[in-house]
């Protein structure tokens, strides 16, 4: 590249004129119900536990992945060829845009939805082709199909989807997945909050070629802090995935917190059952409130103010240091609320908050 004749340093297009947003501020302090997680996180006792086990050697030694991953492929009844582990999920979804698509080639998504699809798109030079959901906040899967062309390189599904919450019946996911066969178009199903709504799509990553499955341990689990998740495929697709992972991508401290928690099945049911009384309080009282709100699945609900919301979001944080977000122009809510789900006692909280402000 030149500038008058003089040549200039190299800087790739695709970043410089990609627009992102960072968020540095600081959330220990408040109840964070903005960014899905899990506010009570994991039992003390349970942190302390597994604590014990972190030694000068563990931490001073690269992570080794293979004895987590067996435990992984034991718990989800498959093998450790068709694992592939990641710092979040987010790296396996950005890994399978880099692999499976082209620079210009075509990528179908919904939106609104995990807004890094859209950005790794960009990131790379590819052709995010976006489905907007109806007015009634429901997707009509003839969208996604209409969308299916021959020169379509990949599919992207969330099972539910955030922030919409919708999910896909085996009917519909059929349907789809079939059309992908025939045109030969790459699918990524990512599953971050299976665990929310337990009707998977796993078996198509584990039977299928061209078929992908990201789950990460940020949700349910609690991990986020820790950075962990997996995609799941045929191994001969992911292998492709596998070589643009850095060595030791993973670290020791995730793995080892992750493998006693899926070798814990009675801390799983409680932190779902935790979730369902959380949820079922907030809709029984949202509901004896007279609040529309709208999330068939997920840890997080759409909730339709009686005043302002951008006003009761910066309100909540600076009188309540409670942390939500707002979504503009979603169908037929408008301009909205997002609140994350998590056990009745933060759901009290914010439920108090949202009465006392919203009016």
């Amino acid at each position: 590249m030149t500038e008058k004749g003089r040549k200039v340093y190299y800087l790739d297009t695709y970043i410089k004129d990609l627009v992102r947003i960072f968020d540095q501020n600081e959330r220990k302090d408040y109840l964070r119900l903005d960014l899905n997680e899990n506010p009570g996180g994991l039992p003390d006792k349970f942190i302390k536990k597994i604590l014990k086990k972190v030694t000068p050697q563990l931490i001073s030694q690269y992570p080794e992945t293979l004895h987590f991953t067996k435990v992984l492929a034991d718990y989800l009844n498959t093998d450790v060829q068709h694992l592939c582990l990641v710092n979040g999920s987010a790296e396996g979804i950005r890994y399978i845009i880099q692999a499976f698509t082209s620079e210009n080639g075509r990528i179908v998504g919904v939106v609104p939805s995990y807004f890094m699809f859209q950005v790794y798109s960009e990131m790379y030079g590819r052709n995010f082709v976006k489905i907007p959901y109806n007015d009634d906040l429901t997707m009509d899967i003839k969208k996604i199909i209409a969308e299916l062309t021959e020169d379509t390189q990949l599919l992207v599904l969330l099972n539910p989807n955030n922030p919409m919450g919708n999910v896909y019946s085996d009917e519909e996911m059929e349907k789809v997945m079939e059309i992908c066969r025939q045109r030969e178009i790459t699918v990524l199903i990512d599953e971050a909050y299976y665990y929310f709504y337990p009707n998977t799509f796993l078996h198509y990553a584990l039977t299928q070629r061209h078929v992908f499955v990201t789950r990460t341990f940020s949700k349910l689990f609690s991990l986020a802090g820790c950075r962990l998740g997996y995609v799941v495929g045929h191994p001969d697709d992911l292998k492709y995935v596998q070589k643009y992972c850095t060595p030791h991508n993973t670290n020791t401290i995730a793995m080892l917190f992750a493998e006693e928690i899926l070798t814990s099945p009675d801390l799983i049911e409680k932190l779902i059952s935790d979730f369902r009384k959380g949820r079922s309080y907030l809709i029984s009282e949202l509901q004896k409130n007279g609040y529309s709100y709208h999330g068939e699945a997920g840890n997080f609900l759409f909730i339709k103010p009686k005043t302002d919301a951008k006003s009761i979001m910066e309100r909540m944080k600076a009188e309540k240091k409670i942390l939500i977000k707002t979504y503009s122009n979603v169908g037929k809510f408008g301009d909205c609320l997002r609140v994350s789900i998590g056990a009745e006692e933060f759901m009290e909280k914010f439920l108090h908050a949202l009465l006392e402000l919203d009016r």
